[in-house]
């Protein structure tokens, strides 16, 4: 019988720091590759998503980092963290004071590491298990997404949705490390961090991931 998300997610990572951001820890693989081939026999899949969940990657490392720094952004206010993955920016939110976190994930097993990882930073978030990109644009008052411009077909959807969302007042804050999908045209760059992913995935262990805001949208 095929195991639960949660069991599968606590049995194959571990509970750790995250690098650079060590208040916060997280359920992370330490083979990604070798985790997407146990995800591929559990669900009897040859090509299944990857486990981004089990993973810091390098533009929700900056976005948590700049939240961080910049608490004034989320603080007594209504956040939502898009394709949130294994809940980093979502976590960082709530430690920032933010009223009211939502993180949204279509992923079964990233919905369970949300919740493992939610519960080990002792922080209160909402989980959402749909697309919400089918869906106008919450009642929130920020939207984080990081590295959410890794395809195509994704960006593609995700931008007109964002820019949806800008147009009813919302703050909509991107952290990328310059994906070929990333939308440059209707960003406006905030910071650039250093910041060492936990994926070989990488090419650099060591790699820049950029903080951005959506520009307003032109009436």
């Amino acid at each position: 019988m095929a195991a639960s998300p949660r069991s599968f997610v606590l049995h194959h990572t571990r509970l750790r720091p995250v690098p650079g951001l060590e208040a916060i820890r997280l359920h992370l693989a330490d083979d990604v590759l070798s985790l997407w081939h146990a995800v591929q026999l559990e669900q009897g899949d040859p090509d299944p998503a990857l486990p981004f969940w089990a993973v810091a990657w390098a533009g929700g490392l900056a976005l948590a980092r700049y939240v961080g720094e910049h608490p004034e952004i989320v603080a007594g206010r209504r956040v939502l963290d898009l394709a949130s993955g294994s809940g980093l920016c979502a976590i960082a939110a709530s430690q920032a004071g933010a009223a009211v976190v939502t993180a949204a994930d279509i992923d079964p097993y990233a919905a369970a590491a949300l919740e493992l990882n939610t519960r080990a930073a002792g922080r209160r978030v909402a989980v959402v298990r749909r697309d919400v990109l089918d869906e106008d644009p919450p009642d929130v008052d920020v939207i984080l997404a990081g590295d959410c411009c890794y395809e195509a077909a994704l960006a593609a959807r995700l931008l007109p949705w964002l820019q949806r969302a800008r147009s009813r007042g919302i703050d909509v804050l991107l952290g990328d490390p310059g994906r070929r999908y990333l939308p440059l045209d209707a960003l406006v760059e905030l910071a650039t961090y250093d910041v060492r992913t936990t994926s070989e995935l990488d090419d650099l262990a060591l790699r820049q991931g950029r903080v951005y805001a959506l520009r307003p949208t032109t009436p």
